[in-house]
């Protein structure tokens, strides 16, 4: 049985744990807003952007419009682009992920493919390099976790669409954490590269009043690869929010536990107390009997 000084002693270890998991959930809930303000304001031009875009291509039939981006070919080498976070104590955010990694390389190793990771994230990171299987890594994108940008998301987009064009990769995969709620991140995975441009076509034409110049053709090829960069940006501001959203979760699940646990130690200390109080009284009326 623990002594009252051992007791003591885990009860102050327990409330300065707690104390920092409350600061940790405050810190992060803050985080967390911000990424929610930088989505809010970044969605509204990336809608617009999706449905000029399907505009467009609505008044083409399949035969009409390609893009040298919708090319499907035989596939060989396939990149994926896998989001995590930078730290931990975010609960499952970077187990599921890495998860969904080792699932999706085990799938395409199955069917002989040539394999390629872009991680984003020290997480994911340290996750490949552990990987005992030859996969090469792309680049390192850590920075873009703790301060995500416009420009970095566009540098992982271009080196993608550049390297589809010149046919160094014929598939991109998406692997991130879609932020559903704070409660709620998913893990999502979801194609690229080749862009599906029939399901657009497919859509019913919107009578609108631009005036293109020069053509629609070249304008759509010019929107194309604006469309893609924006994903890429919209997947890292997505990823960032779920990371938080997951730490605020983690954070407040870790306080709850340190209040059972200190209610539990305070129960054992006041019963060891009182125990001890009992067999001091004790002790003293017997010693008085014994003088009588």
């Amino acid at each position: 049985m623990s002594s009252l000084k051992e007791i003591k002693g885990r009860i102050a270890s327990v409330k300065s744990t707690q104390k920092i998991t409350s600061a940790m959930k405050m810190v992060a809930s803050s985080k967390l807003r911000k990424a929610q303000y930088q989505i809010e304001g970044f969605l509204p031009y990336e809608r617009k952007l999706t449905n000029i875009l399907d505009d467009f291509l609505s008044g083409y039939g399949e035969d009409d419009f390609s893009s040298v981006f919708s090319e499907v070919r035989t596939i060989q080498r396939v990149a994926i682009v896998v989001l995590s976070s930078n730290s931990s104590l975010c609960g499952a955010f970077n187990s599921n992920i890495i998860r969904n990694l080792h699932d999706l390389i085990r799938k395409y190793r199955d069917l002989k493919y040539e394999i390629e990771i872009y991680p984003v994230g020290k997480k994911i990171e340290e996750a490949v390099r552990k990987l005992t299987i030859p996969i090469e890594m792309k680049g390192s994108y850590t920075s873009l976790i703790d301060k995500p940008t416009f420009e970095g998301a566009k540098e992982i987009a271009d080196a993608l669409m550049n390297d589809f064009l010149a046919k160094k990769i014929d598939r991109v995969d998406l692997l991130y954490n879609h932020f559903k709620n704070t409660a709620i991140q998913i893990p999502t995975e979801e194609p690229f590269l080749p862009v599906d441009l029939s399901t657009r076509m497919e859509a019913k034409a919107i009578p609108t009043d631009y005036l293109i110049e020069p053509d629609q053709k070249t304008l759509l090829e010019s929107l194309i690869p604006r469309s893609l960069r924006s994903k890429i940006y919209a997947i890292l501001l997505d990823s960032v929010a779920s990371e938080h959203a997951a730490r605020v979760v983690a954070m407040q699940i870790a306080t709850d536990n340190a209040d059972e646990i200190l209610d539990e130690l305070t129960i054992q200390y006041n019963k060891q107390r009182q125990q001890s109080i009992t067999s001091e009284i004790l002790d003293i009326i017997g010693g008085s009997e014994a003088l009588k």
